[in-house]
């Protein structure tokens, strides 16, 4: 039974002994993978695979850092994977890391490799601050010398190798430094995905539609020659300057495809759509309220004279402002005021921001030129206020009044859904750059249902307006004899 025993044991001891040295030599004879772009004799030389011999360099041999910071950690057992990283759908691009640089490249151990974006220069490959970039309360002191991003790349999304540079080609020292290929770190864009849904797809159809009915709308006013008086060409200016704003803001939808210049472009003429469209709303609405408050009211009296006036007022004050904008755009902007759009990487992002803004980051127009665009807005739309309050106050006390003040009184009411259904989207235009997803959705739906209530408020509602429609639409015998607006609906027409 003794014997028996032991000899159980011995066999469980056994199978326990191989069972730990069978695994502690497939632990050791795992080789680390690092991807190496060009062949194991090769170096990058202008851009290009060169045979290191020919250009009297040397190879690249990977120099692993440790997670705290340690220099030259020892590992033995790793093997190269040559080749490019395979990126599928994503983009890819090159980071260099030279003397003086920004970036820096830092390999693991355990084959992860890690770039940072720096707010100082580096000391060059290898850098003996890299302890520092490494280590968080460093860079959590608040004094600014920590990295200002990070990124994280797994094995088979990147690839390194020593970068040599032939320089001007004269003749001088070679520049020397190294270079990896890496995938872009912005995330998958999987379209069935509500968010993606709602912001790449039916946020930009509701554009689409929004543009189709600003210019209906302008079409109908812009057509009918009863309706281009002067409150019917504001109707028409405003409309367009809202088409305008829709198409740059369509653009801007779609970031990932533009690129800085064209960005930028579009930001402007987003903007300054936006604020010529509050400008002719106030110039409205001062209209309105100046032309209650006069004793002799004529209507379509110089009309042509009085919108050169308006349009002076309305497009020289935006022009004057976007000037302001752009000018404070690039010289006049604070440091670090403006950050960059970032998405989810191949393997992890991180920010390292000393002053993280409340809104979300533009690489576009800073916050300083988008505060000189809605500043005017803000103080219109108080003005408009004061509009609003004074002529309602003038109505209400009115006891009679004729065709003409109540023409002026439709057109009261229409400036003031304008007016409101423009604050509320601008407003949730502003509710939509803070850091929830809500509001922004808000904001979509909001600017979805803004061109339908300008049609309402311009078209649909009033009757006089929709009988004009209709009757370019039918079969009518000519008449010897041009009545107006005014003489057709003089007997209780609804305006």
């Amino acid at each position: 039974m003794s014997a028996t025993t032991a000899n159980a044991r011995a066999t469980l001891t056994l199978t326990l002994l191989c069972a730990i040295f069978g695994t502690t030599r497939s632990t050791t004879t795992s080789p680390v993978r690092i991807n190496k772009c060009c062949e194991k004799f090769e170096v990058m030389y202008d851009g290009k695979c060169t045979v290191a011999s020919t250009v009297n360099a040397t190879v690249w041999k990977p120099e692993f850092i440790g997670r705290k910071g340690e220099r030259n950690v020892q590992v033995d057992n790793y093997r190269f994977v040559i080749g490019l990283p395979d990126c599928g759908t994503k983009q890819k691009f090159n980071i260099y890391e030279y003397h003086d640089s920004y970036d820096k490249l830092i390999l693991f151990p355990d084959g992860q490799l890690r770039h940072l974006i720096l707010r100082h220069h580096s000391s060059g490959p290898g850098g003996s601050n890299v302890g520092n970039y490494l280590d968080e309360d460093y860079f959590d002191t608040g004094d600014g010398n920590g990295p200002l991003l990070q990124y994280d790349y797994t094995q088979g999304l990147y690839c390194m190798d020593r970068a040599i540079g032939s320089g001007d080609g004269d003749g001088s020292e070679l520049m020397e430094g190294l270079i990896a290929k890496v995938c872009s770190p912005k995330e998958e864009i999987h379209w069935t995905d509500s968010d993606v849904m709602l912001r790449k797809i039916i946020n930009p159809i509701c554009h689409g539609l929004a543009m189709i009915i600003l210019l209906v709308v302008a079409i109908i006013y812009f057509v009918l020659p009863t309706l281009r008086d002067l409150v019917g060409n504001m109707v028409t200016t405003i409309t367009m300057c809202l088409i305008v704003s829709q198409a740059a803001d369509l653009v801007r939808i779609f970031t990932e495809l533009s690129n800085h210049v064209s960005f930028l472009v579009a930001d402007l003429f987003f903007y300054v759509s936006l604020l010529g469209a509050f400008f002719w709303l106030n110039a409205m609405g001062y209209y309105i309220w100046k032309m209650f408050r006069t004793r002799n009211v004529f209507l379509r009296v110089s009309d042509g004279r009085k919108y050169c006036w308006y349009s002076g007022y309305a497009w020289g004050c935006t022009g004057t402002m976007a000037a302001i904008a752009v000018f404070a755009h690039f010289f006049l902007d604070l440091p670090d005021s403006t950050g960059g759009r970032t998405g989810g990487s191949a393997g992890t992002e991180t920010q390292h921001i000393g002053r993280e803004s409340f809104f979300e980051g533009q690489d576009n127009i800073s916050w300083m030129g988008i505060a000189v665009f809605f500043t005017p807005i803000a103080f219109i739309i108080i003005v408009n206020i004061f509009f609003f309050v004074t002529t309602l106050r003038f109505i209400n006390r009115m006891h009679t009044y004729g065709r003409i003040h109540h023409k002026l009184r439709c057109s009261f009411v229409m400036f003031t859904l304008i007016f409101v259904t423009m604050s509320v989207a601008w407003l949730f235009l502003i509710l939509s750059w803070l850091h929830f997803d809500g509001l922004l959705y808000m904001h979509i739906i909001a600017n979805a249902l803004q061109a339908p209530a300008i049609l309402y408020i311009c078209v649909l509602r009033q009757k006089h307006v929709t009988f004009l429609v209709k009757s370019c639409f039918r079969d009518q015998a000519p008449q010897a004899t041009e009545w107006g607006d005014e003489m057709t609906y003089m007997n209780g027409g609804d305006y």
